[in-house]
């Protein structure tokens, strides 16, 4: 028994090194192919060097390239033990960094080959390559990489994002198509790509740039914790800025917190208030419950006594007596807009909402992107409807409120909102180039028109949005103050609000929507029509002006190139005093040089109110005395 184990497994030993050697044989056989052959020339290589496609705006403003960059590493078995403490305090200087740090960095790794610092500049580098040319510096070595650069700085940094290790993007643009950025998604004959495809943004960067100013002094002059300002094409969907402060360098991203980074346009949520009720007015408008002329009795609050005898109340500013649809949006009543929702099922009024876009992604934001929410109808309590009519118990992004405002401003669709215009290959050639994408129709025609004359009412001065009002434009506003929920208390707080202002114009050919919302204001107000409709306003005319978009009183003055210039009309009184309201004090400064009158400017901003008034006679030495805001 014993003998006949023995012989077992002497002959599983014989089939085993029978199988090694017939291997062995195959390796070398194959070695020897290879040897012979050389490499497989039609074999794809990832070792090959790929430049980073570039990112443009829209009209080919470069921002975003990429450029050598440097790993700066040491061999520690190579070093010279003679040289090395001068080598490192160079090494140190050189990196602005303390000698103790580089020492530790060394003394701590366990591997021979140990990273000093990543992605340095070719000027930070200079002084290390000039020695290592000379042969000094044993043990150190430079690797270089490539790396991006961000010539516009600070320029729409939420939208491009940044790169990290290995070049590859981390956040915005850059981490959205990384991939065609990269050159990943193309692969020639040869093999990888030599360099990744360009992208031209929607953004006009001239556009940009002055709206990130503006916004930048908004949120210091009313001691915001962050704003946004959006300005969207209506009709095409195209995102032409994306503003959001505070902001960040991405050429120096790591210096900044993850909060200023954060993509808030996109990812943060909050109730929007009154702003809102342009969507709940027109869901029952467009449903044919109410015309334009169904009035309401808004005499300071939505009153509701329901059959159980518990009574609703949503209270109003002040009370303002009858009002239209025109008359609800201009006072931002909140009994108007609740009387109108009473009209429609919570069933309908929940579908005609979400219809907007609310309540799902956009598609354009970060990878993070909050849909925001609304509760379903069968967990709503009886005043949830009337609520939710005015911007409460719904929350939004500021990306899905320029959005659905669009929807409203071109006739009812939907559009798909889009930051990138184009992408082209690495010759130029066209691969994608943007068209606009109709999700779904949201209200009819008709309905669109009668909202945006109704919210041109906001623009006047019986509305909260008058100081929104751009001379010589027709617009379509929307104001709305947001009291935030206290996130200790899950209460509605006494001190954070969001003020906000919606415009979409000129109002009589929807061209452009701009979205104002400044977070937590600590300044003098935090009422949308007082600190935010402001803003929209000077965001407004940078967008006429470098847009070229035409005024209704203005002379245009164009010449070839980038830049359009609009001289405004100046004021001028003839024998009948004329109507000056709106006029700005720089079309008024003509009215002081005049000896024959007694001028007189009070205040600042825009014409409100005149004396005399228009029409009455103007004679020689009288005095006229005009109040700006």
């Amino acid at each position: 028994m014993e003998n006949h184990a023995q012989t077992r497994f002497q002959r599983r030993i014989v089939v085993l090194s029978v199988v090694l050697a017939a291997f062995a044989l195959i390796v070398c056989v194959r070695y020897g192919l290879l040897a012979i052959q050389g490499p497989d020339k039609n074999a794809l290589t990832t070792n090959a060097p790929v430049e980073r496609g570039t990112i443009f705006d829209r009209n080919g403003k470069l921002l975003a390239f990429d450029i050598p960059k440097f790993n700066l590493a040491i061999r520690k078995n190579e070093v010279d033990p003679y040289s090395i403490s001068d080598d490192i305090a160079l090494a140190a200087h050189t990196l602005g960094v303390s000698t103790e740090e580089l020492q530790r960095k060394i003394r701590d790794s366990s591997t021979n080959f140990v990273y000093l610092a990543k992605r340095l500049d070719v000027d930070a580098v200079k002084p290390l390559q000039e020695k290592l040319d000379k042969g000094q510096l044993s043990g150190f070595v430079l690797e270089e990489i490539n790396g991006r650069m961000y010539p516009e700085g600070r320029l729409a940094s939420h939208l491009i994002g940044f790169t990290g290790e290995g070049n590859h993007g981390l956040e915005g643009i850059e981490y959205k198509y990384d991939k065609e950025l990269s050159g990943a998604q193309s692969e020639t004959s040869r093999g990888i790509a030599s360099r990744g495809e360009d992208i031209y943004l929607t953004i006009d960067a001239r556009l940009q740039y002055s709206l990130e100013n503006i916004a930048r002094q908004a949120m210091a002059l009313n001691k915001a914790e962050s704003m946004f300002i959006m300005a969207m094409d209506v009709n095409s969907g195209e995102v032409l800025s994306y503003v959001q402060m505070p902001d960040f360098d991405p050429n120096t991203f790591g210096s900044f917190m993850e909060s200023e980074r954060e993509d808030r346009m996109s990812v943060y949520s909050y109730e929007p208030g009154s702003v809102f009720k342009i969507f709940s007015m027109a869901s029952v408008l467009d449903a044919g419950l109410i015309t334009p002329k169904t009035t309401y009795n808004c005499d300071g609050a939505y009153r509701r006594t329901l059959p159980s005898g518990e009574k609703i109340i949503i209270k109003d500013l002040h009370s303002y007596g009858i009002l239209d649809l025109a008359g609800v949006l201009a006072k931002s009543s909140n009994a108007g807009a609740g009387y109108a929702s009473d009209r429609m099922s919570e069933k309908d009024f929940y579908s005609r909402i979400l219809s907007f876009g609310f309540g799902e992604k956009t598609g354009i934001g970060s990878p993070g992107e909050n849909p925001g929410s609304l509760r379903d109808p069968a967990t709503w309590s009886a005043r949830t409807k009337p609520t939710v009519a005015i911007g409460q118990e719904v929350r939004v992004t500021a990306l899905q409120m320029i959005t659905a405002s669009s929807a409203i401003a071109n006739g009812g669709i939907l559009l798909k909102p889009e930051t990138v215009a184009r992408i082209e290959d690495g010759n130029g050639t066209a691969i994608y180039t943007h068209e606009p994408t109709a999700v779904r129709r949201v209200l009819s025609q008709e309905t669109s028109r009668a909202m945006i004359t109704a919210m041109e009412s906001v623009a006047s001065l019986e509305g909260t949005g008058w100081r929104a009002k751009v001379p010589d434009v027709s617009m379509a506003v929307k104001t709305g103050t947001a009291q935030m929920i206290d996130m200790k208390t899950r209460a509605y707080s006494d001190t954070d609000y969001i003020a906000s202002t919606l415009g979409i114009l000129p109002a009589d050919s929807p061209k452009i929507a701009i979205y104002v919302a400044i977070v937590k204001p600590k300044g003098d107000s935090y009422l949308g029509g007082q600190i935010a409709a402001p803003v929209l306003r000077d965001a407004a005319e940078a967008a006429i002006s470098i847009l070229g978009m035409p005024r209704g009183k203005s002379q245009s003055a164009s010449h070839e190139g980038a830049v359009t210039i609009y001289e405004p009309t100046p004021a001028v009184i003839g024998a009948v005093m004329p109507d000056l309201t709106g006029f700005s004090k720089r079309q008024l400064l003509p009215l002081l040089l005049r000896t024959d009158l007694d001028v007189r400017l009070e205040g600042d901003g825009y014409v409100t109110a005149q004396t005399p008034l228009p029409g009455s006679t103007i004679q020689s030495g009288a005095r006229i005395v005009l109040q700006l805001e």
